[in-house]
């Protein structure tokens, strides 16, 4: 219950200064991630939480989860294949790039074995948007940049898993037999793609029978129960859940757009509250332990991810496009580690390999630092394109429902 109230009183300090940090540097990610630090062992020692806690595994998969499902929603099939070649460019050179350059810098500063240094390079390599909401949330903003670090943003989670789960095979007790799991991951991943693709085109033809059908108040509720039975049914099945979200948000905005308008600001809400307790959790994490464990080189090849690495892969993948330079250079720097990333990393961790454990810190600090540096510098480089309104409430205006601004950026992202 303690890390209920804690929860409870950290949303509540959110809220209250949503406004003043959507203008300023602030960031609420980063207020869940000090008030999970602060109550936790290293500091107050108000809840007591480890890797290996089940409420860990638990809050950061349901948080992956529920942003997968609702970015599938923002995904427009029509529009993506009109304006493909971009995301295209970050996700087949640059996301590469980035991966290949982490797993070098892992192992030549930090000190990792090739195999280890290959697996950080996987997990590191997915980005977030969530922690550049002021850039990928406003109209001002030019479209083909927030389009491009939303889909990629969007589709690298699933395409990063693959190759985590196959060098986590690799690495593991059956490290040179790792073909042995092959057919098991691909039997995993094409379960969650089937998965998420035939439920909602299920449920959108029973809505379609003429004895059934939602009433106006209860339709957000079906893309929700939807949601449920997936997350379920892919646990019980062993499929792999995160791809199955990911398709199954975008094949039911494709099938039902009504379905998707609907739901979206229940979602968004969810996703949000889902995403501030995994980060409460992963902030408890956080202790002066785990980063005192962190060598030298470690720290290093840190501060190379987020400042060398992330930036000048996207920048070499942009070349020969249509972005001016103001545009490439925010591009490159938004490349922030999110949850994604954290659930992998607990992968890696619970997977028992040699150097798991180095891995596991290297990437919390990693992922601490990407949140502080990306979330508390959206609004400063908003304002690069006019961004005034950040928080979404006009001067002198009444003061409306804090979801107000985070419905308005959610609508804006989806209609890139």
């Amino acid at each position: 219950m303690v890390l209920v109230a804690v929860f409870g009183a950290a949303l509540l300090i959110a809220v209250l200064l949503s406004g003043l940090a959507a203008r300023t540097v602030l960031s609420t990610s980063f207020l869940f991630l000090v008030g999970g630090a602060l109550v936790s062992d290293g500091f107050l020692g108000l809840i007591h939480i480890t890797p290996d806690s089940e409420i860990v595994g638990v809050t950061a998969d349901l948080a992956l989860f529920a942003v997968l499902f609702t970015d599938g929603m923002h995904v427009s099939f029509p529009k993506l294949r009109a304006q493909w070649k971009n995301p295209a460019r970050a996700l087949g050179l640059g996301m590469p790039l980035a991966f290949l350059g982490m797993a070098l810098v892992t192992h030549y500063v930090a000190g990792l074995d090739w195999m280890t240094s290959f697996l950080v390079g996987a997990v590191l390599a997915p980005t977030d948007p969530v922690f550049a909401s002021a850039i990928v949330g406003r109209k001002e903003v030019p479209a083909k940049l927030r389009q491009l670090l939303n889909v990629e943003s969007g589709i690298n989670d699933g395409l990063a898993l693959p190759v985590v789960l196959i060098l986590i095979a690799a690495a593991g007790p059956t490290t040179g037999h790792a073909e042995a799991s092959l057919p098991k991951i691909g039997l995993e991943l094409g379960l969650g793609l089937a998965f998420g693709v035939v439920l909602p085109l299920l449920v959108n033809g029973l809505v379609r029978l003429r004895l059934l059908g939602a009433e106006p108040k209860l339709q957000p509720l079906l893309p929700l129960a939807t949601g449920i039975i997936l997350y379920a049914l892919c646990h019980l099945t062993h499929a792999n859940p995160y791809l199955a979200a990911f398709s199954a948000g975008a094949v039911l905005a494709a099938i039902s757009p009504e379905a998707k308008a609907a739901f979206e600001p229940l979602g968004e809400a969810l996703a949000e509250l889902a995403k501030f307790a995994a980060l409460l959790v992963f902030g408890a994490l956080l202790t002066p332990q785990l980063f005192g464990d962190l060598s030298l080189g470690g720290y290093v090849a840190v501060v190379l991810a987020i400042v060398l690495i992330r930036p000048a892969s996207l920048l070499l993948s942009l070349i020969g496009t249509r972005f001016d330079r103001r545009e490439r250079l925010v591009a490159a720097w938004f490349g922030p580690k999110g949850f994604a990333s954290v659930v992998y990393g607990l992968l890696v961790l619970q997977a028992g390999i040699p150097q798991g454990e180095a891995a596991y810190t290297l990437i919390a600090v990693c992922i601490a630092f990407s949140i502080i540096a990306h979330s508390s510098t959206d609004v400063p480089i908003a304002r690069l394109f006019d961004v005034d309104d950040l928080a979404g409430i006009p001067e002198n205006a009444a003061v409306e429902p804090a979801s107000r601004g985070v419905a308005e950026n959610s609508k804006e992202i989806s209609s890139v």
